[in-house]
């Protein structure tokens, strides 16, 4: 099979050398491997006709049979169309094509009975069909049946007759040619389990299916060995990892862990909470270097988990550190931890990147002496002048702010690797985590501390101004905080500040000075700026802080009780998430209050109804992953690895699910994967292994 699927495409009879530059330029076609696993996006039914009447009111894509006349080309240059209508018994319907006019005109001129599918669109009073797929009508079905694939082409391809009509042809061609030539790449084991497909039926079944089932089980199959060769990849990198480094042994649990423990602990710890700590425990007692990724909540209880987390180290000899994104963070968590720490004679200290040099300087004596039991800090931590005389664990918050090479600098920072906790309060869906940090051990909690009322959120449309600034003196009557947030748009800084500065000029209109102080928080200021207007708010002297989404993360403050998210509908789930987390976080009721203009789109309007509906990050995770794709979500540094030709991690969990078990079963009985009855499995993970990206530095 490999000698044969590694064919140069060239070879295949119908593509030669200029068409097979196309492929490679157009489409990463290089081989016979390549155009096989190059797999239809739809099919269409040919067993079935719509009347060309019926067409204006369906929803979906159709098909029809008729004949095609009043052919044009209309306009010049980029306003150059072809037109021309389609008409059978019972209507007729206007066509129109922007692209591909060459090749397209000279196929519907003749007076033949052709096949058309497309969707029908609607302007004022008129419907047409904008670039169907046409072609001439065979009363023989096709020899597979009667579905029919499409293969996403271009203008390009189209050019040189690599239309989907094309692509079909020689794709049909190269399967004929693979009867008895396709090595599976799963053991007969696993196929059975699993109840698979073999792996050339599949590839038959998915580009020219017998019927739905077949093709259904066909899908099934591939989906299922493109996720388990991804979850081999990372789970074989975890274990090299873990075999390669030796970490530092924390065997005791000792006086300082319980002493706060039994004597500071300020409230019970949630079962998800004792669940993470037990894990990490674990971790620390195995000898192997820990790397850990704790997924939690906004307001879940994180920050207490990583302090009694340091609280081992501390209690096994060695020093710890948090590092944070920004200096409200750092200082928030310097204080918050200080509180708890000197009663018990723990020396905390803050490092950041506005610390003076004398500060600096007795910072660094003190981290090399041991003084500093637990340095918390921003990226100042990583410059290479700061040395720790025996750091045991490093824990990073908020840890997409941070790149791989930033936090390797941690590992530098004693003779052997110190112990990783990353932790991020932006819920990640499963299928994404077991796939982006599938190389790292995950944590999650999923249990709020108990007494923290649901924030309620509420979707006003702009009409319901004057009842919002109502309610906002209220709430400031009160004795309460209000954050305005407004969006960036159109990723520029003059419209944010020119939206924003609107918007602050209406607020302080309405709430006027001296009965109101108001902080504005922007992406023009100086950072020392920034950081004078929070701590104005986070202390209290201000009642209403109006700010773009620097404040997504990062502020703690428990007498704030409302967000309020102007143009809500140019937010993303995730953000709207991660700013309604700013609230909430006090004893007191707490309000989310999304305003948006009246024309939402559909997604605008199911990102609102899902706000409104529930509190949990993970549910709003799962619901974002579906509308934008994991693509969108984990962000441009790592999409190299959604890299995916037929599984989508957004609609496959369970296929995931059920590939990451067996990739796990067969490597827990077989870890090098020596074993005969594994060697298809060998042999394709080595061939994808030399093609897909560094495992070890996606995380």
């Amino acid at each position: 099979m490999y000698q044969f699927l590694t064919t140069e495409i060239a070879y295949l009879k119908g593509v030669g050398p200029q068409r097979a530059k196309s492929l490679q330029d157009e489409l990463n076609i290089y081989t016979y491997r390549d155009l096989l696993e190059y797999y239809p996006f739809r099919y269409i039914d040919k067993s079935s006709f719509t009347p060309v009447r019926s067409c204006f009111y369906a929803e979906a894509a159709v098909q029809m049979k008729g004949r095609i006349n009043d052919v044009r080309v209309l306009g010049e240059g980029r306003k150059k169309r072809l037109v021309a209508k389609f008409y059978d018994d019972t209507g007729s319907i206007d066509l129109v094509w922007f692209k591909g006019i060459k090749w397209v005109e000279p196929l519907i001129k003749s007076d033949e009975e052709f096949t058309l599918f497309g969707k029908v669109t609607r302007f004022g009073k008129k419907y047409n069909i904008a670039h169907p797929d046409v072609e001439k009508y065979h009363i023989t079905q096709t020899k597979s049946g009667n579905l029919q694939p499409v293969y996403n082409s271009g203008e390009k391809l189209g050019a040189k007759g690599l239309h989907s009509k094309g692509l079909e042809k020689i794709i049909r061609s190269l399967t004929n040619l693979c009867v008895g030539k396709i090595d599976s790449t799963l053991t007969p084991e696993i196929e059975h389990q699993y109840q698979l497909m073999d792996r050339e039926t599949a590839l038959r079944q998915i580009h020219f299916p017998d019927h739905q089932d077949l093709l259904k089980k066909a899908r099934i199959r591939l989906k299922f060995e493109e996720l388990f060769f991804l979850q081999m990849a990372l789970i074989k990198q975890k274990m090299v990892s873990r075999s390669k480094s030796t970490g530092y042994v924390f065997e005791t649990v000792g006086t300082h862990f319980n002493t706060f423990y039994k004597n500071h602990l300020p409230f019970e710890l949630t079962g998800a909470q004792k669940r993470v700590v037990k894990e990490v425990r674990k971790d620390l007692s195995s000898g192997f270097h820990m790397n850990r990724l704790l997924q939690g909540d906004v307001g879940s209880g994180k920050t207490l988990v990583s302090l009694l987390v340091m609280l081992i180290a501390l209690d096994n000899g060695f020093q710890a550190t948090i590092l944070a994104p920004t200096e409200i963070l750092a200082t928030q968590h310097f204080h918050s931890m200080n509180e708890f720490m000197e009663p018990m004679g723990v020396k905390v200290d803050l490092l950041t990147g506005s610390a003076k040099t004398a500060k600096r300087k007795q910072i660094d004596a003190d981290l090399r002496d041991g003084t500093i039991q637990i340095l918390i800090g921003t990226h100042a931590i990583l410059e290479d002048k700061v040395v720790f005389q025996n750091l045991g664990i490093a824990i990073i918050d908020e840890q997409h702010k941070f790149g791989v090479a930033q936090r390797g600098k941690l590992w530098k920072k004693n003779h052997n690797p110190p112990h990783i906790l990353v932790m991020t309060a932006t819920p990640i869906p499963r299928t994404l985590a077991m796939t982006f940090y599938g190389d790292l051990d995950i944590s999650v909690i999923d249990e709020l501390p108990p007494g923290r009322k649901p924030i309620k959120t509420i979707h006003y449309f702009d009409s319901k101004r004057l009842v919002l600034f109502q309610f906002i003196e209220d709430e400031i009557k009160k004795g309460r905080q209000v954050y305005i947030v407004y969006p960036l748009i159109e990723e520029s800084e003059a419209f944010e500040y020119k939206d924003l500065m609107d918007g602050y000029e209406s607020i302080s209109r309405r709430f006027p000075r001296p009965d109101y102080q108001i902080s504005i928080v922007h992406g023009q200021m100086k950072p020392a700026d920034k950081e004078y207007e929070m701590n104005l708010f986070a202390e209290g002297k201000t009642q209403i802080l109006v700010a773009t989404t620097v404040i997504e993360v990062g502020v703690n403050v428990p007498n704030a009780s409302v967000m309020v998210i102007e143009s809500a509908e140019k937010f993303g789930l995730s953000t709207l998430h991660q700013l309604r987390g700013r609230v909430g976080r006090g004893a007191e009721q707490s309000y989310c209050i999304l305003m948006t203009g009246y024309k939402l789109s559909e997604n605008g309007k199911k990102r609102m109804e899902t706000m409104v509906r529930t509190n949990d990050g993970f549910d709003i995770a799962e619901v974002d992953l579906q509308m934008r794709g994991p693509g969108d979500i984990m962000g441009t540094q790592q999409s190299g690895i959604l890299d995916l030709k037929i599984a989508d991690l957004a609609k496959d969990n369970q296929i995931l699910n059920m590939a990451r078990i067996a990739a796990t079963e067969l490597l827990d009985e077989d870890e090098n994967i020596q074993h005969k009855k594994n060697y298809p499995v060998r042999k394709e993970l080595i061939r994808q292994m030399k093609r897909k990206p560094n495992w070890s530095r996606i995380s």
